[in-house]
């Protein structure tokens, strides 16, 4: 992916493009073939009763889910960083990101109500193939082959975020190098594809390493608390540019201020204090070694 990546944007986003039909196919498939064999029982109650214990379950459990999976949504965030390779960013970003954004929270809402509907929410996670929820689901239905069907879509599914994803930090990289914030290497630009090479192959072997020696529900946990920090700052840097630079040239314009950022700031902040306590840690460590890298090289070298 990281050598698509340095090859170019255009190249990238065709086989990407390629990827979200495959996945979404599958998706669709799914959801229309697996909704005449739904068992209403398993439905009832919509909302399991919280077991005594703050996550599991009810509310705060609703909560805590939202929260884990929500690095799932970093994919929305991520287009914006490609806005300098976009043609008529001012119009095309806005309508891709809300979009994408809403034809995605309708699959992932059907997806989840087809899965709970066939299977009973008491039978996932009885098994250590991390497939187990969709396998067991669809054991309800005759379509066994639709189990290999979504491995393929799983697969791709992961190959598309792990694209937008690299695309995503090594522009925020670019961007942050071009002003002074970070080593001048990040902003190295390829002769011939015009693309960030050097922070390209960076990310290629740090993320590599990272995903073979941290276990995946860890590295969920802090992209997800990550995330939403992140959207709670842009939030309040709406309303505090709003207020101080009311007159500022704007390529984006956020609609129903203050409503929209102080309500983004409290679900981001529900779903953050919903997360379990050692991914706290971790957030307050990696903060740590953030302002670290600020302090002792980006204030120096900063370009503003």
């Amino acid at each position: 992916m990281s050598l698509l990546l340095a090859r170019g944007t255009r190249e990238s986003a065709g086989v990407n493009s390629i990827i979200v039909v495959l996945k979404v196919a599958v998706v669709l498939v799914f959801i229309v073939l697996g909704w005449s064999y739904i068992n209403p029982a398993n439905l009832v109650p919509f909302i399991p009763e919280n077991t005594g214990v703050f996550g599991e379950f009810g509310w705060s459990g609703v909560l805590r889910g939202a929260g884990i999976i929500f690095f799932a949504y970093i994919g929305f965030d991520a287009v914006s960083t490609a806005a300098q390779e976009t043609k008529n960013p001012k119009r095309n970003m806005p309508i891709g990101i809300l979009a994408s954004l809403a034809i995605c929270a309708v699959l992932y809402v059907l997806f989840g109500h087809v899965m709970t509907g066939l299977a009973n929410y008491t039978e996932f996670g009885k098994g250590n193939d991390s497939l187990a929820p969709v396998a067991t689901a669809i054991a309800h239905t005759p379509f066994v082959w639709l189990q290999q069907a979504v491995i393929i879509a799983i697969l791709a599914g992961y190959s598309s975020v792990i694209l937008v994803m690299l695309m995503g930090q090594s522009r925020v990289f670019y961007s942050m190098s071009h002003d002074g914030l970070l080593p001048k290497v990040f902003s190295d630009v390829h002769p011939k594809y015009r693309t960030p090479f050097k922070s390209n192959m960076f990310f290629m072997l740090f993320v590599g390493a990272f995903a073979a020696f941290v276990p995946g529900r860890v590295v969920g946990e802090m992209t997800s608390i990550g995330t939403l920090l992140a959207f709670i700052l842009v939030s309040v840097g709406v309303l505090i540019i709003r207020k101080r630079m009311p007159d500022a040239p704007r390529g984006f314009r956020t609609p129903f201020v203050p409503v929209v950022p102080i309500l983004g700031i409290l679900v981001c902040g529900a779903m953050m204090l919903a997360l379990p306590w050692d991914t706290w840690l971790r957030l307050v460590l990696w903060l740590a070694l953030g302002m670290l890298v600020y302090f002792r090289y980006s204030v120096k070298h900063s370009k503003f």
